[in-house]
C-alpha cells in the first residue's frame, strides 16, 4: 500500500563488494525521490566466498563497522522507515546467520537476503522510475571522451544490467504503457569480484586468463539468452560501480562526479576499448585513474569485460549509465509497498 505525501526513508544495499546507504525523501504524488544522504564503502563482504563458501571474520568486521556509522546517520536524519537487503555474498555463504544476527543487533531490523529475481526487480525500479517523466535533464553541450548525456527518456523496452561483485542481474521491462514494470529477470554468477578471483590472477592478467573469464561470461550469457527476452529490448541501462566508473573514465573526469555520470551514454566501441585497456594495465596504472575508487582497482577490468561481452553478445550500440539502482528501488519499495 502506497504511503501518501513525502516520506523520509533509509535504504541499505549490502553487496559482494560494497555497502551502500541512501536516505531519501520520497514523494509519491510527484513521483520524485530526493537524496538526503548517499554513501558507499567498499567492505568486500564476499571476499573468498566463491572458494570457501563462508563469510570471513575480517569481512564481517568491516561490514559491521560501516553499518554502525550508517545506523547513526539514520537516527540523526529521522528516517521513518528503513530496509536493508543483502545480495549475492550472503546467498552463497554457509554462515549467513552470523551476518544476519550482527546486522539485526546494529540496525534493529534484519537484512533481507534477496533472491536474484527480487534483486533484479528492485534494480529495475530504481533505474527506470525517472523515465516516467517527460524530460530527462542534460547539459547544453555534450561532454568529452566519446560519451553523451541523455536529453529525453530513452525508448522502452529496457534491459537493465546490474553488474555486482558476485553476480550480474538481467531484467527486461514491458513496452509502453507499462515500461516501468519488469517482465523477466535472471541472476547469473558473473560479478566483477567473482570473475577476478576465479580467473584474473596475474598483474596484468595474462591472455589465457582473460580468455577463461570471457568463456565463463559467455556461457552465462547463453543462459540469459535462453531465459530472458533480451532481443526485444531497445535500451540497455547499466548499473553499479563498474559501469559508473567506466562512465567517469569515458567522460574524462578529473574526479568522480555522479551528477555527471548519471544518464551518460557510452558507445559500444568505447566500452570495448576501455575493457581492453584496463585488462592490459597493472594495478598501479589503474590506481592512477582519477575516478577510480581504491576498492575497485583490482576488479574493474573484470567488470568492464562483463559489460563489453553483454553489449557484444546482444548487439547494443550504447549503454545508458544510471547512478540510480537497487538502492533507489529499495527506497521506493518502502513507500509504494512494491
Amino acid at each position: 500500500m502506497s504511503r501518501p505525501g513525502t516520506v523520509r526513508v533509509a535504504a541499505i544495499d549490502c553487496g559482494t563488494n560494497s555497502l551502500r546507504l541512501l536516505i531519501a525523501d520520497v514523494d509519491t504524488q510527484a513521483g520524485r525521490l530526493t537524496d538526503v544522504d548517499r554513501r558507499m564503502e567498499i567492505v568486500r563482504l564476499g571476499q573468498g566466498v566463491d572458494a570457501t563458501g563462508r563469510l570471513s571474520p575480517k569481512a564481517l568486521a568491516r561490514a559491521f563497522r560501516v553499518l554502525e556509522g550508517y545506523a547513526s546517520e539514520i537516527t540523526s536524519t529521522s528516517a521513518a522507515f528503513a530496509r536493508m537487503v543483502a545480495t549475492s555474498a550472503t546467498r552463497d555463504a554457509a554462515n549467513a546467520a552470523e551476518f544476519v544476527g550482527g546486522v539485526t543487533q546494529i540496525l534493529g531490523v534484519a537484512p533481507e537476503v534477496l533472491s536474484g529475481a527480487e534483486e533484479a526487480d528492485l534494480s529495475f525500479t530504481g533505474a527506470t522510475a525517472e523515465f516516467a517523466s517527460a524530460k530527462v535533464e542534460g547539459p547544453a553541450e555534450p561532454p568529452p571522451g566519446g560519451a553523451q548525456r541523455l536529453r529525453e527518456p530513452p525508448p522502452p523496452p529496457y534491459l537493465v544490467v546490474d553488474i555486482g561483485g558476485g553476480s550480474t542481474e538481467f531484467v527486461v521491462g514491458a513496452d509502453e504503457p507499462d515500461a516501468g514494470h519488469p517482465v523477466a529477470a535472471l541472476s547469473v554468477d558473473i560479478g566483477c569480484v567473482r570473475m577476478t578471483e576465479r580467473h584474473l590472477h596475474t598483474d596484468p592478467p595474462r591472455p589465457g586468463e582473460i580468455s577463461a573469464a570471457t568463456a565463463d561470461i559467455d556461457a552465462a550469457l547463453d543462459e540469459v539468452a535462453d531465459k530472458v527476452p533480451v532481443t526485444g529490448a531497445r535500451t540497455l541501462i547499466g548499473l553499479a560501480g563498474s559501469v559508473t566508473t567506466l562512465a567517469g573514465i569515458a567522460l574524462g573526469l578529473s574526479a568522480y562526479d555522479p551528477g555527471l555520470t548519471h544518464h551518460a551514454t557510452i558507445p559500444a566501441a568505447r566500452v570495448h576499448g576501455m575493457a581492453r585497456d584496463l585488462l592490459s594495465q597493472t594495478h598501479q596504472q589503474r590506481a592512477r585513474i582519477p575516478v577510480m575508487h581504491p576498492g575497485r582497482v583490482d576488479v574493474i577490468g573484470a567488470g568492464a569485460l562483463v559489460l563489453d561481452r553483454v553489449m557484444t553478445r546482444f548487439g547494443f550500440g550504447e549503454v545508458v549509465v544510471s547512478e540510480h539502482d537497487i538502492l533507489d528501488g529499495i527506497a521506493w519499495s518502502l513507500v509504494t509497498g512494491r
